[in-house]
């Protein structure tokens, strides 16, 4: 692996679903935060900037589309991020646009339905 395959960055979106669609407690807002790279110990301290950065509130979408990969700590990560989410009525998190090989590690974890829920 070469320095330039090693990396981890994510961009915020905010947006607003109609209110039709959103009732109850979680409002219209959206969040929509799309990860790129690798999900990994070493990455630990930017993925963390998420939380420290971003007021999470409504509805927040993890796109995963360009992760290349995810260890154990990354995965751990998204894991406190769904049960947080189940602690605070406010707040609704879903993992969207999986790519295949974080697919198949959520199918091997058994983590893939309560992820996508």
């Amino acid at each position: 692996m070469t320095p330039a395959d090693d990396f981890f960055h994510y961009e915020i979106e905010y947006s607003q679903i109609p209110r039709s669609e959103a009732p109850g407690p979680r409002g219209d807002r959206v969040t929509t935060i799309r990860c790129h790279g690798r999900l990994v110990a070493r990455h630990r301290d930017q993925i963390e900037a998420i939380f420290q950065r971003t007021a999470f509130h409504g509805h927040i979408y993890f796109d995963l589309n360009d992760v290349s990969y995810m260890d154990s700590a990354g995965l751990g990560m998204l894991v406190r991020v769904k049960f947080s989410a189940l602690k605070d009525e406010g707040v609704s998190v879903k993992f969207v646009n999986i790519g295949p090989r974080i697919l198949q590690m959520l199918r091997i974890t058994n983590l893939l339905e309560w992820f996508q829920s």
